[in-house]
């Protein structure tokens, strides 16, 4: 069996593009440009539930209702 493999360029993604960041932890003006947006408006990290939970709340309407 003979496996083949292309090596493609691919330009970066951006967390703007995609809504998704795959940096877990950040450090210097990156850390503190993330501190200082919004929840909200922040990309989704990789295990940080708290805040990709909120965004996904938020984004889908879910709320417990007061009946």
């Amino acid at each position: 069996t003979v496996a083949t493999v292309a090596l493609v360029p691919v330009s970066p993604v951006t967390a703007s593009s995609t809504g998704f960041d795959p940096r877990i932890v950040t450090f210097g003006e990156t850390r503190q440009q993330i501190q200082n947006t919004p929840v909200l408006e922040r990309p989704n990290r990789p295990l940080h539930v708290y805040g990709n939970t909120v965004r996904r709340r938020h984004y889908r309407g879910s709320s417990k209702s007061a009946n």
